[in-house]
């Protein structure tokens, strides 16, 4: 064969490894090894099956799993499925099949894909989130979170999907609309679980600074969490005991105060309007509740509001000031109530402007005021502040509420914009929540021993529209006894969110078969934290925050022994369509990786995932590109079958040795795509030389993790015991890949005149006596000035002469 032929080597090679376990990961007590867990966000079945952007990711961490195995770790690396929630319950809606059945069709066609690209996957570790086997223990960690006070019941305003027939957390609404299906989404109250995890704040917080993740990805998170440290002052009503707290983090501008607004739903809000005008708060109240939070709090759309005919007063100057109402300010922010400052904050000065509100500077640049055509944001020195006029910005916040607090009027607070978990679904396809509502013992959890409480499977199954979850119909099922008092009762008929299972599901993989524990003590010591962890940036705030939440609760009951659970954290680039667009069944551009295996090739198609780009970018697919990664591996395939060398040769022995350090090196850092660059120069010139026998076996090596299947063949050609994986990984000699010399580049005014040879460790005096001895020595004479750049990682400098009045 002078090509290599996929169609007849790679099933052999994936039928091998899965049967002789080749990437199994072994447990503590078995393996002296250093572990290395390596892990993909988990899939949710999709019934489309996987287009050729979904392996990007699972590529890179196969390709990482390989060397690291080759490296001598014991490598955990692992796959499953997350299939509850919304999109599986749709589809089955949609073609009238079953979820059940649905489910388990997508997650065969799925796992016989990701087979056919040979990843090396521990299959005996595969886990299913809508297994009961595996979501008692969601459940159970459920219960052990309302055993804490951290799962609570209320009735709530929340988001919910008219569409899907569902409530759904701030996280699934995107620009006012259903994550999932794109409906318009309304606000309804309803009677929810939440999660506490605003209780884990600040951990939440300070925790991110011990993380290697990407930065952008950690300042989503500190944004999404949004501390603010501030303070609440008290402001009193006229002519009323009432007061109002309000929250703010500028307290240095409290004597440009000129009204307060509160939330249409803060508790005061219809209390404070007076006869005149009750009705039009009530209104506009009722009008607020219609819309979405996304709707009150865009900043490019214009303020409203209402007054309520009551004033407060302000606690720095005693001033009345007016009481207003107004949908822009949230009930869960903080007070739920803002004083007004419209000469330092924009918003509130378009709202003065708007409604005809005094605007009083109170901080300056210089002392002095100025005609405001905007707000002045800024920090400055204070004026119009009484006693405090003439103080710098920072020290007046902490002086007025050290003042006010001495009144007993303010006092330091912290806040944050991060809202209690909206845990519960009202849908069929999901975990039941393992509760019971009894009418004399209150909500009463399961008992552990009675978990799981399983799904019951029904034919009928469609949300009820009216915000009641379709579980409500199965009276065998809703109607039980109370596990506490044995009276007639009724099961929680909600269901848990599809981040339930993904927010745990990586300490399942450790020990997926233990039915006595959630994990083992011993193994999960050993394996976490994740090492390393691969996915999509989509993942920033929803998932990434739920997981270290939970893992944090797990911490504090002694049920993990680490504090966060993944260490290193990478993301991945989309691959967008040829036409640049994302791919998508509606556009008409997905391209389906099967027949592009069936003709390329696997290892062909692996290659070009890897070499497409930067692997943090997004990258269009070029339809060519696969085409040349298979040409190369039938050159390697050429090269490896070809005639050994005998004969010493410096030249390809110093290039091996450079191309063992650059892939190592580029593996760790995730620059596959310069790897494999690298990797097709060094046979270019070795078609050239030839390799001897033990070269072949190195390079083969080198390629194994990009394309495992050529490799194990070649590897068994030369006369090798399988696995190729079960060698070491090679390494290098500095020594050997030291480049001797350097090209010096040589160039007058910018312009490139010729290049000559020099000592590797050539400095700028070194090449200017070389340059003095060779032709372009008369360059020198009309020099000004003289510039030597070395480029990084390449035996290349530039020699700039700059002449005459340049």
């Amino acid at each position: 064969m002078k090509e290599y032929c996929s169609q007849e080597i790679e099933p052999k090679w994936q039928e091998f490894w899965l049967k002789n376990k080749t990437f199994k990961a072994l447990v503590p007590d078995k393996s002296k090894k250093p572990k290395f867990y390596v892990l993909d966000m988990f899939p949710y079945p999709s019934g489309a099956g996987l287009h050729v952007g979904h392996p990007r990711g699972y590529t890179a961490t196969d390709i990482v799993s390989r060397m690291k195995k080759m490296q001598g770790f014991n490598v955990l690396h692992p796959m499953g499925w997350d299939a509850f929630g919304l999109p599986a319950e749709n589809y089955a809606l949609k073609h009238k099949i079953h979820p059940e059945k649905i489910t388990a069709k997508n997650i065969q066609r799925f796992k016989k894909q990701l087979i056919s690209f040979g990843f090396a996957y521990d299959w005996d570790r595969e886990i299913n989130t809508t297994d009961p086997g595996y979501y008692r223990w969601t459940q159970w960690i459920f219960l052990q979170l309302f055993k804490h006070g951290l799962a609570y019941q209320a009735e709530t305003p929340i988001n919910f999907c008219p569409s899907c027939g569902t409530g759904l957390a701030n996280e699934e609404v995107v620009n006012g609309r259903c994550e999932r299906c794109q409906t318009k989404v309304i606000r309804k109250k309803l009677r929810q679980w939440l999660l506490k995890i605003t209780a884990y704040a600040e951990r939440l917080l300070k925790d991110l600074d011990d993380l290697d993740w990407p930065e952008y990805i950690k300042e989503m998170q500190k944004n999404w969490i949004g501390k603010s440290e501030g303070a609440t002052i008290k402001f009193k009503v006229k002519n009323s005991s009432l007061e109002i707290e309000v929250f703010t983090t500028r307290p240095d501008t409290l004597f440009g105060a000129t009204y307060v607004v509160l939330a249409p739903e803060h508790p005061l809000s219809l209390k404070l309007a007076t006869p005149e005008y009750k009705e039009k708060v009530k209104k506009y109240i009722h009008e607020s509740e219609q819309k979405t939070e996304l709707e009150r709090t865009e900043l490019s759309k214009e303020k409203t509001g209402v007054f309520t005919g009551s004033y407060a007063i302000n606690p720095v100057n005693n001033k009345p000031i007016p009481i207003w109402i107004a949908d822009y300010v949230l009930a869960h922010y903080a007070t739920g109530a803002i004083m007004c400052v419209p000469a330092h904050d924009q918003r509130d000065f378009d709202f003065a402007k708007k409604y005809d509100l005094p605007i009083i500077q109170v901080i300056a640049k210089n002392n002095k005021p100025s005609s405001l055509k905007k707000a002045y944001e800024k920090k400055g020195i204070l004026i119009n502040s009484g006693k405090f006029s003439q103080m710098p910005s920072e020290k007046a916040k902490k002086e007025i509420v050290k003042w006010l607090a001495s009144k007993n009027l303010a006092q330091k607070t912290i806040t944050y914009k991060l809202r209690d978990w909206i845990f519960s679904r009202q849908r069929y396809w999901g975990e039941p929540i393992p509760v019971i509502h009894c009418p004399k013992c209150g909500t009463v959890p399961l008992k552990e021993k009675d978990l799981p409480l399983k799904l019951p499977y029904v034919k009928h199954y469609e949300p009820s529209g009216t915000g009641e979850s379709p579980l409500v119909k199965i009276k065998d099922w809703v109607n039980t006894t109370c596990p506490k008092c044995g009276a007639k009762a009724k099961r929680e008929t909600n269901t848990m969110p599809q981040w339930a299972g993904s927010s745990w599901y990586y300490l399942r993989y450790i020990d997926p078969k233990n039915n006595k524990q959630l994990v083992a003590k011993n193994k999960e010591k050993y394996f976490m934290p994740v090492d390393l962890y691969v996915g999509g940036a989509e993942h920033a705030v929803l998932h990434l925050l739920y997981a270290r939440f939970w893992h944090k609760f797990l911490y504090d009951i002694g049920a993990v022994s680490t504090k966060e659970p993944f260490q290193k954290l990478i993301n991945v680039g989309i691959i967008l369509a040829p036409d640049g667009r994302k791919m998508s069944k509606s556009l008409g551009n997905v391209i389906n990786p099967d027949s592009l295996i069936k003709k390329y090739g696997a290892d062909a198609f692996r290659l070009y995932e890897a070499f497409i780009g930067p692997f943090r970018q997004s990258s269009s697919w070029d339809p060519k590109g696969i085409v040349g990664t298979k040409r190369f591996l039938d050159k390697v395939w050429r090269l490896i079958k070809n005639k050994e060398r005998k004969k010493e040769n410096k030249q390809i022995e110093q290039k091996l040795h450079q191309l063992i350090k650059v892939v190592s090196q580029e593996l760790e850092s995730f620059e596959f795509n310069t790897a494999i660059a690298k990797m097709m120069e060094f046979v270019h010139l070795a078609e050239k030389e030839g390799l001897t026998k033990k070269e072949k076996e190195t390079f083969l090596k080198l390629l194994a993790p990009f394309a495992p299947h050529i490799a194990e063949e070649l590897w068994l050609l030369l006369g090798n015991q399988p696995s190729i994986f079960e060698s070491d990984w090679p390494k290098y000699s500095q020594k050997i890949a030291q480049e001797k010399e350097i090209t010096i580049i040589i160039q007058a005014n910018g312009k490139t005149k010729g290049s000559l040879k020099a000592p590797f460790s050539c400095n700028q005096k070194t090449a200017l006596e070389i340059i003095q001895k060779s032709k372009f020595s008369p360059l020198l004479k009309e020099s000004k000035k003289q510039i030597f750049v070395r480029t990084p990682k390449k035996p290349i400098a530039i020699f700039n002469i700059i002449q005459g009045s340049n």
